[in-house]
């Protein structure tokens, strides 16, 4: 992989795919519905979910965007509508292979330049285990995963498992906030994007620290959190306090305070203000931070890595490794 700017956070969108309720069972699918070269609308089942564009599935747009940002290198990982969680096991092996595929496809012809990451059917450990295999056995370099399976979070039993294998084999993996809750006070301006999926990333830090996952799974496990992990760094100092004062409550599984687990994980720079990405570096520690920009989504940042450019904090060191040595660490090992 060349050496440069990578952006952690990108997502892909195949231009169609089977239909899936034949390949893979069941009904109320996802499918695309283009409605012209550039522009279509992923769909589920009658009901509009996302405008996408070229952009998600045109290798050559998508690199022509990372000249104008002067990004080298996008990891690119699938969109979480298609994660399929809720389904029986054996339909969602099915979907991930198609979708797997349709994404070697697409990051084929950026060459080295387009680095994808898989997903797996979660809800079944061995069968993700399996999944994840395949994968990089066909050319894949990490996988993404949703924060949850339902009600289970990321302390589950056979989630571990499934993060146990990654640190065994070395494939880095990306934590993204999917399936948040609604209701009539999330349901508008967007606020489940812009509440509940911070949310979301916050709950599944904790889950990992306080459900004792760091504690069992060995420290070659390289994982990174999407988003800036939500709203977990800047409420750490409130977590810290609860571990010491309520231990009978929060403790739970960890051995240790959660600032201490800080080490453990990454965060992407996806926070959009320089305070923001100050607290995040001041808490996560300048090694822990990796250029992420949701590209090509809206709520992405467009230039991406412009925030960590822009930060007049930050020493040519330190921006160095936001912007490339601390990504090509979690890729690489």
């Amino acid at each position: 992989m060349p050496a440069g700017v990578v952006d952690v956070h990108t997502h892909v969108v195949p231009k169609g795919w089977p239909d899936l309720g034949a390949a893979c069972g069941g009904s109320g699918w996802p499918w695309l519905r283009v409605d012209s070269e550039r522009a279509a609308m992923i769909m589920v089942g009658e009901t509009e979910f996302r405008p996408v564009g070229a952009e998600c599935w045109d290798a050559s747009r998508r690199l022509a965007d990372m000249d104008a940002d002067g990004v080298d290198v996008q990891v690119v990982s699938p969109t979480p509508v298609f994660f399929s969680y809720d389904r029986p096991a054996d339909q969602a092996v099915k979907v991930a292979r198609i979708f797997n595929d349709l994404t070697l496809e697409v990051t084929a012809a950026g060459g080295d330049r387009l680095v994808p990451f898989c997903q797996v059917p979660l809800q079944d450990p061995d069968a993700a285990c399996a999944e994840l295999d395949r994968s990089l056995a066909a050319g894949h370099v990490g996988v993404e995963i949703g924060n949850h399976v339902g009600d289970r979070d990321l302390d589950d039993a056979g989630v571990v498992t499934f993060l146990q294998h990654c640190a065994e084999v070395g494939a880095p993996v990306f934590v993204h906030p999917w399936d948040m809750p609604d209701g009539p006070r999330l349901n508008r301006w967007m606020a489940r994007w812009l509440a509940g999926m911070p949310a979301e990333t916050h709950l599944s830090v904790l889950a990992m620290i306080l459900g004792g996952v760091f504690d069992r799974v060995p420290e070659s496990l390289r994982i990174c959190f999407a988003h800036g992990g939500g709203s977990f760094p800047f409420w750490l100092g409130r977590a810290d306090n609860a571990w010491q004062r309520r231990g009978d409550l929060v403790r739970g599984a960890s051995v240790a305070p959660p600032s201490s687990y800080v080490h453990r994980f990454s965060v992407d720079s996806v926070v959009f203000a320089a305070p923001a990405l100050r607290l995040l570096v001041d808490t996560m520690g300048e090694d822990r931070v990796l250029v992420g920009s949701d590209y090509p989504y809206p709520l992405g940042e467009r230039p991406a890595g412009a925030v960590v450019r822009d930060a007049d904090f930050l020493t040519d060191a330190q921006r160095d490794k936001l912007l490339s040595t601390n990504a090509q660490r979690f890729l690489h090992g």
